[in-house]
């Protein structure tokens, strides 16, 4: 699932960056977002605005067309 999917609330961890553009790669992981990081939807703005998110202490907005490229796996899907 892509982190568009994600509910408001929701955690899942990150799985896979790699179909982002190499610029988007490299911000991210700048700041610390990277494969196997948790994250959080904090809100998905309307209109096809940015999603909301938290990771690693941090709130950063993502482009909608950026985060449809970005790879979770739910927290509960994790455990098991």
């Amino acid at each position: 699932m892509n982190l568009t999917s994600l509910k408001k609330g929701q955690i899942g961890y990150i799985r896979d960056i790699s179909k982002t553009t190499g610029i988007l790669q490299n911000r991210l992981l700048h700041i610390g977002v990277c494969e196997g990081c948790p994250i959080k939807l904090e809100r998905s703005l309307p209109f096809g605005g940015p999603c909301m998110v938290e990771c690693g202490g941090q709130m950063i907005g993502i482009r909608r067309k950026d985060a449809e490229f970005i790879k979770v796996e739910l927290e509960s899907c994790k455990q098991h």
